[in-house]
């Protein structure tokens, strides 16, 4: 038998006794503070002037250390705000709870402890407990105290663990909710609509990639988990809501890295009457406020990078991008058969079919996305990998669209929206006809949304920022894995 298992063992044995005595896991211990509130509000105050205060509290937390000493011991509680120390003492709570104490519970046990604050000779705030009672019981023991849990592969997988042991994680989520909560306030603050759109679509779209497919058995149908809720969104715009925002779950099917994971949150939003230079403008201030405002700071440091939101972020197209990140000149980046040879000469091998935008696409997400490590919003994107976007005015080969690119990623990407919609049922046939040739990430022919164009979209532009990579960016992690609590991965027994 193994060490663990053996210590399993034990617990149940220890676990067994508690029911026999009919504590097990009660319900009816009530807490009435947690542990950092208790360290703000009585932080300053002495030894000496507790005993007339003599306040009263019930608290209730994970055992983190104990250390047993006769007729006295102290132990440490975690609760969700951080860890407060108690004290009991055989005479205070009687012989039968300082006995259980000491032969039934362990670290890992989740107990709750009423009694009365004061300060040790050490300064240190401390329960002295007048009644302590299990609420769980821990079989399994916590990771090794002293070097708790660092293991990457069990932190992600069992989350629960991680964090009870190590606070950077619990800090880490605590900033991640901020930050959507600063995004939400931002936008509700500009007129923003907050809206929730399907998760199920009867078609492919919103953008380019690879579905998840499930069935519909009542309706015989598959259904598709959402890509993206661009279509929907722009619906409620056609509809009247000129200004809409989703904090939205999205699905692709896809491989995971530490840049992707196949469920994950994006931010979504629309306003009408606006172009994509102004949600450039936009983005600036949401970056800006959302830094300083879960931060207070506009500075970031992320993987050894100094990342500045409060300074302006450069704009550059994407051929102006590829040349100044190649070895490539203008005419080249401009020129189909200079740039179909020139990749060739780069061992990129594009494919026969491949357009001049295409060929400027994949090199550029070839060579140059890693290289943008200043904030820089990359325009001018070809009108053939941007189906859903409106061409430029002054160059119809490419878009009205952005990207920000970030330490090398993509963080969002916007453009003016296309609303013509003549041209876009041309795109969707373009999409189709990519489909029909094999390309399993293209889009359907949406036929409704045609018709929401055909009562007229006004000019709008809308957005979408990865939340994921973004406090990626702010909490300095190097995995997408870091900052989902839960995310996707292999099942042990396919692991190599």
């Amino acid at each position: 038998m193994t060490e663990e298992n053996e210590i399993v063992r034990h617990r149940r044995e220890k676990l067994a006794a508690l029911r026999s005595s009919g504590e097990a896991f009660p319900n009816d211990f009530r807490r009435t503070a947690l542990a950092a509130d208790l360290q703000a509000r009585y932080g300053d105050v002495v030894k000496e002037e507790f005993e007339a205060l003599a306040v009263e509290v019930a608290v209730a937390g994970r055992v983190m250390l104990r250390r047993v000493m006769g007729k006295a011991s102290f132990f440490t509680l975690q609760d969700t705000s951080g860890r407060i120390q108690c004290y009991l003492r055989r005479e205070q709570v009687g012989d039968a709870a300082y006995e259980a104490f000491n032969d039934l519970w362990d670290i890992g046990d989740v107990v709750g402890v009423t009694g009365t604050l004061f300060r040790t000779n050490k300064g240190e705030l401390t329960v002295e407990g007048h009644q302590a009672r299990m609420l769980a019981k821990s079989l399994r023991p916590l990771p090794e105290k002293f070097h708790g849990l660092t293991d990457q592969e069990t932190r992600s997988r069992q989350r629960y663990l991680d964090l009870m042991m190590n606070e950077e994680t619990r800090t880490l989520f605590v900033t991640r909710t901020a930050v959507i909560q600063a995004i939400r306030t931002f936008f509700v603050a500009r007129d923003y609509l907050e809206v929730e759109t399907p998760m199920m679509h009867p078609i492919q779209g919103g953008t380019t990639a690879l579905p998840f497919v499930t069935h519909h058995n009542a309706l015989d149908m598959d259904l598709y988990l959402r890509i993206a809720p661009e279509l929907y969104l722009k619906r409620l715009v056609v509809g009247g809501f000129e200004r809409v925002f989703e904090v939205n779950r999205s699905f692709r099917n896809e491989g995971v890295s530490p840049r992707h994971n196949p469920e994950f949150t994006m931010l979504e939003f629309y306003q009408a009457y606006s172009d994509y230079r102004d949600l450039m403008d936009l983005t600036e201030v949401l970056l800006r406020e959302i830094t300083q405002s879960v931060l207070g700071t506009t500075v970031v440091s992320f993987q050894g990078q100094h990342i500045d939101f409060g300074a302006p972020i450069e704009r550059l197209t994407m051929a102006d991008a590829i040349v100044r990140h190649t070895d490539l000149d203008a005419a080249t980046v401009r020129d189909a058969n200079a740039l179909r040879r020139a990749l060739i000469g780069m061992n990129q091998a594009p494919n026969p079919s491949w357009s001049l935008g295409k060929m400027q696409a994949e090199l550029f997400e070839a060579r140059v996305e890693e290289r943008l490590i200043d904030p820089v919003f990359i325009t001018a994107y070809p009108a053939e990998i941007s189906p859903l976007a409106r061409r430029s005015d002054a160059d119809p080969t490419v878009t009205d669209r952005f990207e920000l690119f970030i330490a090398g990623r993509e963080i969002a990407n916007g453009f003016s929206e296309l609303n013509d919609p003549e041209d876009q049922a041309e795109r969707f046939r373009v999409q189709v006809e990519l489909k029909t040739a094999g390309d399993q990430e293209a889009m359907d022919f949406d036929h409704d949304y045609i018709t929401a164009l055909e009562y007229g979209l006004p000019p709008t532009a809308g957005e979408g920022i990865g939340i994921d990579r973004l406090v990626m960016l702010l909490t300095n992690s190097s995995s997408i894995r870091d900052v989902l609590l839960f995310p996707h991965m292999r099942p042990r027994d396919e692991q190599t």
